[in-house]
């Protein structure tokens, strides 16, 4: 199809982009052909509130099955007349699940001669993994690489040499998930060229300069094909006001759909009409070829595809004539999640068959939660609701649907593979039920699942069992213990995470700074040298735990007591690690001294930017009742882990996790006015946080790396085993229980206070990190830390610029003080601070940046 056609078809009278970009202000900036090819719609995600949304790729827009085909196969015209015909048949290409899925194999057969894989999210039984990588920005971030091939990646199966490898995403936004996948295939296969295939490429020119900077770092040459080139123009604030509009109008449409009696699957159903029939349409697929690139597809099995193509449509059509009633003049074909190519590639067959006299349209089903505004100017109108029915390794969760409901289908062709063919898919909910309620006849066709030789059970290649046996997902790791794995009791804690103490993870301070803030690298990828307190910092730790030892145990006490009483009558603690550990060993330690209750006690990495641990959620949920979690942290700063937990949640729940978990935290101190449930909102010193592990069980901050952490993995942790003389673990925990007894009697009327007043955050602190962030030129929240703990934190791990302390904090900010001077930080004394201080991060770090009064800095 020419280009000029294409465009005609992406062409909308109301960019589909509008109603986002007048209510957040987002802009869509570059080439003429933008906002023909992308519109706007919101989700909910930690990482990114909006969404672009392709009028070309088939997922969310239903669209003629020849152009989002021709999208693609053009692509691959271009590398291969980048690459020149000999070494575009020594190319891989690589596509991205489960998005790209379909648009890689299309370039695959632009290019003619190159075998094609994806990624996927499905782990298949007996298949060994050849390789996985992490997606930043996505709902499900694991990508695993699952060849039949084990030389497939390395030279295209050929055994030469190694091939150039294409990798092909639908948008180019960061380059994030790219450089993840060249770093973790580089390592095992090196290779001179890699071309990255996008439709749109949407970097920003520091995105663009990294880029450079990474080729000449692994000494390959890496180049770009795009379709379209802009970027996204985003205002501050945008995530949270992104999140808020979300908010607001799933509660709008909730109210509406229960006023009108209808569930969120079915809303918008024909009124008063009946489903439709669902026939099975048996399409004969051609024996031995697989139903996708999920473990490989060769050129071999393209050809055979090709020869079978013209016989499968031709039984669909027939179907569709003889369906009761006039011939079907709208017909979408709809994949399933990652199977995109066969029913893209059934589709362009189908609309050769069915000629002039039809609307053919193609899209898929996802996992990915999006918000639906019945709007033209708003890309996603309307969404269908079902559970997923392939049984998913990372658990049940709704699926959808976009653009299906309303738009007028006479019959729906639904494809998904054996596997897939589930008593859910049939299910008076399932995605069969919600399509007959807006067509008129859904045809489903069945492909056989792939198998690989290596976990085929009659040992052939593409042979599938007659009844093909659902994924499990793997079992899940045991929580590690004292003394194996930290230097508390058993009992006290079990922490969920894997053991990584004898991998090198430590960086200068100094070198992580820079690798975060130029975007290189992300804080929970590597950790900070263990600071080592000096003799007066170590005794200035033990006066100051023995002086505020009581205060400690009320606050303990009363956020203790106020559990019991909202969550009770045996909550499930969970720390978040590590500063949340030492505060859930002191509440279970309350609970029961005071109580007689032995509450269980899990520590679980949530890793800001990234979420939580979805592991150790399922692991909770298999072994309590999510219910019954109360997680609980050390203090809030300005509020930031208790916004990412939430998201965490959600978006765990919305990619299939179980549901039922509590996102609100539990603190020792609230002096951000971040949570409900707290022992006291003043600022003081926490001594837990003048130290790093040693007063946490010896354990590390969590580590979250792709090469480290697998899908199935909890995220990483180190025990220092080394640092046993320097350990105070134990002086902590004792020294505060001991006064347990001594403050009973004000821990119950300060918990009774607690519970009759209004708890309502007030996010105060955030609204003071936004303004000491513009006050003093850093314009990023994340480098503001609020409070005592954080500004510890500060001056114990990065590299810190300035101190804000309140003018008269007294007692509580000696340790701030000695190590401010220890590190030649100045510190300013400010009036009108919510907080007794506040650590500021140096703004833009580089190794040898100097200066204070932020003029040598802005010129780094």
């Amino acid at each position: 199809m020419s280009e000029r056609a294409t465009r005609e078809e992406t062409v909308d009278v109301v960019w589909s982009g509008s109603w986002v970009a007048e209510r957040l202000g987002v802009a869509l900036e570059g080439d003429g052909e933008l906002r023909e090819l992308l519109g706007l719609a919101l989700r909910r995600n930690p990482k990114r509130a909006h969404l672009l949304v392709s009028k070309v790729l088939g997922k969310h827009v239903p669209q003629r099955p020849s152009v989002v085909h021709g999208a693609g196969f053009e692509l691959g015209e271009r590398v291969r007349a980048l690459l020149g015909a000999q070494e575009a048949r020594r190319a891989v290409v690589l596509g991205y699940a489960e998005t790209a899925t379909g648009l890689g194999h299309a370039v695959a057969d632009g290019l003619r001669d190159a075998p094609y894989l994806h990624s996927t999210r499905r782990p298949v039984a007996g298949v060994e993994q050849a390789g996985g990588f992490e997606e930043s920005h996505s709902h499900a971030t694991s990508h695993l690489l699952l060849p039949e091939d084990r030389d497939l990646l390395a030279s295209g199966g050929t055994g030469a040499d190694a091939s150039v490898l294409v990798l092909v995403d639908d948008e180019f936004s960061t380059g994030n998930t790219v450089l993840n996948t060249i770093r973790a295939l580089h390592a095992l296969h090196p290779r001179e060229r890699y071309v990255i295939v996008a439709l749109v490429d949407m970097r920003s020119a520091g995105d663009r300069d990294r880029l450079t900077v990474f080729a000449a770092e692994i000494g390959a040459r890496v180049d770009l094909v795009t379709r379209s080139t802009g970027t996204v123009a985003l205002p501050d604030g945008v995530l949270e006001r992104g999140q808020a509009l979300v908010a607001a109008q799933e509660a709008e449409q909730a109210e509406q759909a229960e006023q009108a009696g209808l569930a969120e699957g079915s809303a918008g159903a024909v009124e008063d009409a009946d489903s439709a029939p669902v026939t099975r349409v048996d399409l004969d697929w051609p024996a031995g070829v697989p139903d996708g690139g999920r473990h490989g597809f060769t050129p071999a099995h393209r050809a055979a595809l090709e020869a079978a193509l013209p016989a499968m449509a031709d039984r669909i059509a027939a179907e569709l004539g003889d369906a009761a009633g006039p011939a079907p003049r709208r017909v979408l074909v709809l994949g399933f999640e990652e199977l995109m190519y066969a029913p893209l590639r059934l589709g362009t067959a189908l609309e050769a068959a069915l000629g002039a006299d039809a609307e053919v349209r193609y899209s898929t089903t996802t996992r990915s939660p999006v918000l639906a505004v019945d709007d033209p100017g708003y890309a996603i109108r309307t969404r269908l609701v079902f559970p997923a029915h392939d049984d998913p390794a990372d658990g049940p969760g709704d699926r959808y649907a976009y653009n299906v409901a309303g738009a007028g289908f006479d019959a729906v062709v639904a494809v998904v593979d054996s596997t897939a063919d589930t008593p859910e898919l049939h299910a008076p909910d399932g995605l069969l039920a919600r399509l007959a309620e807006h067509t008129g006849h859904v045809l489903l066709a069945v492909l056989p699942s792939y198998v690989p030789a290596t976990a085929a059970p009659t040992g052939v290649p593409g042979t599938p069992t007659p009844a093909p046996e659902r994924q499990e997902p793997a079992v899940l790791p045991e929580p590690l213990r004292g003394p194996d794995f930290s230097s508390y009791a058993p009992e006290d804690v079990g922490w969920l995470l894997q053991d990584l103490s004898d991998t090198e993870l430590e960086a200068p301070t100094e070198e992580r700074e820079e690798a975060i803030q130029s975007g290189g690298a992300h804080y929970a990828e590597s950790l900070p040298v263990e600071y080592q307190p000096s003799a007066e910092y170590q005794a200035l730790f033990t006066a100051a735990l023995e002086a505020s030892a009581a205060r400690i145990a009320r606050a303990v006490g009363t956020v203790t007591e106020t559990v019991l009483a909202e969550r009770g009558p045996r909550p499930v603690l969970v720390s978040l690690a590590r500063a949340g550990t030492p505060v859930g060993v002191l509440m279970r330690r309350w609970a029961q001294h005071r109580h007689g209750l032995d509450l269980p006690h899990y520590a679980i990495s949530i890793v800001r930017g990234r979420g939580i641990d979805a592991t150790a959620l399922r692991w909770l949920a298999a072994h309590h009742d999510p219910a019954d979690v109360v997680f609980v942290d050390g203090w809030t700063g300005k509020g930031a882990i208790t916004r990412e937990l939430a998201a965490a949640i959600t978006e765990f729940e919305a990619s299939g996790g179980l549901a039922g978990f509590d996102p609100e935290i539990s603190v020792l101190a609230d002096p951000g006015g971040c949570v409900r449930t707290y022992g006291t909102r003043e600022d003081f010193l926490i001594p837990s946080a003048c130290l790093n592990s040693t007063v946490s069980g010896l354990i590390s901050r969590t580590v979250l790396r792709a090469d480290l952490v697998g899908p199935d993995d909890f995220h990483g942790g180190k025990f220092y085993r080394e640092l046993a003389d320097s350990d105070v673990s134990g002086l902590f925990l004792d020294t505060i229980a001991a006064r347990f007894d001594e403050v009973a009697g004000q821990v119950e009327a300060a918990a009774k206070e607690l519970l009759a007043a209004d708890r309502a955050p007030t996010w105060e602190g955030w609204a003071a990190v936004e303004r000491i962030s513009e006050e003093y030129g850093i314009h990023d929240v994340n480098l503001v830390k609020p409070g005592v703990g954080e500004t510890t934190r500060v001056l114990l791990r990065r590299v810190p610029w300035k101190i804000l302390a309140k003018r008269g904090a007294g007692a509580d900010l000696e340790h701030i003080r000695l190590l401010a001077e220890q590190r030649g930080v100045p510190v300013e004394e400010v009036d009108d601070l919510p907080y007794s201080c506040v650590g500021l991060i140096h703004p833009r770090f580089t190794r040898g940046a100097t200066g204070a009064d932020g003029k040598a800095v802005q010129g780094a």
